[in-house]
């Protein structure tokens, strides 16, 4: 039995940009074969992470959450159903000084992990979840942490990207998403090389790894799988690295590569035949 990786990020992915979980997508995700290790791999923290992984029917396995800085191990035993496997943290001082001149209307979020953000004013409704707690610039810069979370509702994505690129952002990893918003991750974290990790721990080779993405977040991860898919909804830029560009989203696009998956599987037959097995190598420990 060859065992596959199979790398899925959520929102824009596996679900609707309304945070939603179509039928035809819950059904393709349950119907693969025990040989398909799925691991979910998304910018999103525990807390927003876990109801999904309950709703994909996934009771084992492994979970990337907050763009690689934290990986947990799914499990039905310990309460809420997972374990932190690994975390990796840094000092949000120095950027968040720069990102203050830079950007001064911001909103700012630090992650609290396994409760939620403490941020410097509120953010849009829904847009965090979890216990959101109004703290001062001290306490937020304080302690390490493993994402910080900027926000500007008022500016347009090309706006604040620009203000961004002006900042001049250094040692940090930083992704920006499909709104005005800025996730910033430890220096040489990413969805990738926590996937890395994981493919190591469970045994798949490297040519059988798959990924799906559609956003700036996911470039790293689509380069790192032997076959990374983009959504037909993703940027031009994700596009150019995947080996294969799917449907969108909203046209439950994820379903027909679920399918071929299993389908090969079933054959006996490759599912694509890759040309980046040697990709791990870039995030080798």
């Amino acid at each position: 039995m060859t065992k596959r990786m199979l790398c899925l990020d959520l929102d824009g992915t596996t679900l609707l940009h309304t945070g939603e979980l179509t039928e035809p997508v819950r059904a393709a995700v349950r119907a693969l074969p025990d040989e398909v290790e799925v691991v979910v791999a998304t910018g999103r923290s525990i807390i927003a992470t876990t109801p999904i992984i309950e709703q994909l029917g996934l009771r084992s396995g492994f979970a990337v959450c907050s763009n690689g800085a934290v990986t947990l191990e799914v499990n039905p035993d310990p309460p809420g159903g997972y374990s932190v496997a690994d975390t990796v943290t840094f000092d949000p001082r120095p950027v968040l000084e720069r990102l203050r001149e830079a950007l001064p209307e911001a909103l700012i979020a630090v992650e609290d992990l396994g409760v939620g953000f403490k941020v410097s004013r509120q953010f849009p409704d829904g847009e965090l979840m979890g216990l959101t707690r109004e703290v001062s610039w001290e306490e937020l810069v304080s302690d390490p942490v493993t994402r910080v979370t900027l926000r500007q509702p008022e500016s347009t994505p090309e706006e604040f990207m620009a203000m961004v690129e002006r900042a001049g952002l250094h040692g940090v990893a930083y992704a920006v998403g499909w709104s005005a918003w800025l996730d910033i991750n430890p220096e040489g974290v990413s969805k990738a090389s926590a996937l890395e990790l994981v493919r190591r721990r469970i045994g798949v080779e490297p040519r059988h790894t798959v990924a799906c993405g559609d956003q700036r977040n996911d470039l790293e991860m689509l380069y790192w799988a032997a076959w990374g898919v983009a959504m037909g909804n993703a940027p031009d830029e994700v596009k150019a690295v995947a080996d294969e560009v799917g449907g969108d989203v909203d046209d439950d696009g994820l379903v027909p590569i679920l399918e071929g998956l299993a389908d090969s599987i079933r054959a006996g037959v490759p599912f694509r035949e890759g040309t980046k097995s040697q990709a791990t190598h870039r995030f080798s420990a």
